[in-house]
């Protein structure tokens, strides 16, 4: 164990009361020769009377300045973007000591993860998958001839957040969206659902209505499938990326 380490271990019990009476220096030295780490209590004496090193002074004023910068940037910042900002800013600083000092600190930056996968194909064999009707042309002479539905994932504090949306390609308006943590089959269902609602709602015909999807298992789920079916909807299922074109 270190000196400092040994300091620092002392000044948080030295106080500490066991049976009315304060460890002290003394007795927890004993402790700790027992253990095996070898420390006097005039080290300990020695050590806290020393002044304090220039490395030890510029980790004091260091610490402050990172803990700042990372909270200004939400918490997001690892050592090699601190350390740059700092630079940047007059703080001159090397790397390593930004990288010892979070470290040291528990000050971590937000973690780059793989991007999820959305799509998982039912696979290229299935003779029951719909035709693909739009052969992408993603056009449309009037309201509800056509619509895609597609799912995305966004990158938040907390993690992944995944989106669904069906998209009229007529007015390129967004009928339906919903938004989850999970790729679960509701999520791509309740989007739909938002938008059969809102167009029945306002009156509108939907019968005939083409439905475009690529061939996630969302999509081809018994109950998405039903809900089409039920809507007088007719399935298209594309090649993929197919959705992603309509922007």
């Amino acid at each position: 164990m270190p000196t400092q380490v040994a300091v620092d271990y002392i000044d948080a019990y030295r106080h500490q009361v066991v049976e009315g009476t304060a460890l002290g220096v003394e007795s927890i030295c004993r402790e700790l020769r027992s253990s095996g780490v070898q420390i006097a209590s005039s080290t300990y004496y020695a050590a806290k009377s020393r002044s304090p090193s220039a490395r030890s002074r510029r980790d004091a004023e260091l610490v402050p300045l990172i803990r700042r910068t990372h909270a200004e940037n939400l918490g997001v910042y690892g050592a090699r973007k601190i350390h740059a900002e700092l630079n940047r800013k007059g703080t001159a600083v090397a790397r390593c000591t930004v990288e010892r000092l979070m470290r040291a600190e528990g000050i971590r930056g937000l973690r780059r993860e793989r991007a999820p996968k959305t799509t998982i194909s039912e696979g290229d064999q299935n003779p029951m998958r719909p035709a693909d009707l739009v052969d992408r042309t993603f056009a449309a002479a009037a309201p509800n001839r056509l619509w895609v539905a597609d799912l995305t994932y966004i990158r938040t504090y907390s993690g992944w957040v995944y989106a669904a949306f069906v998209l009229d390609v007529f007015s390129r308006m967004i009928v339906g969206w919903q938004v989850s943590t999970s790729l679960r089959t509701d999520l791509a269902l309740d989007a739909l659902d938002m938008g059969l609602w809102a167009r029945r709602r306002a009156g509108q015909n939907l019968e005939g209505l083409v439905h475009h999807s690529d061939r996630g298992v969302q999509y081809r789920a018994i109950r998405y499938t039903e809900r089409l079916d039920e809507a007088e909807a007719v399935a298209s299922v594309g090649s993929k990326g197919d959705c992603l074109l309509t922007g």
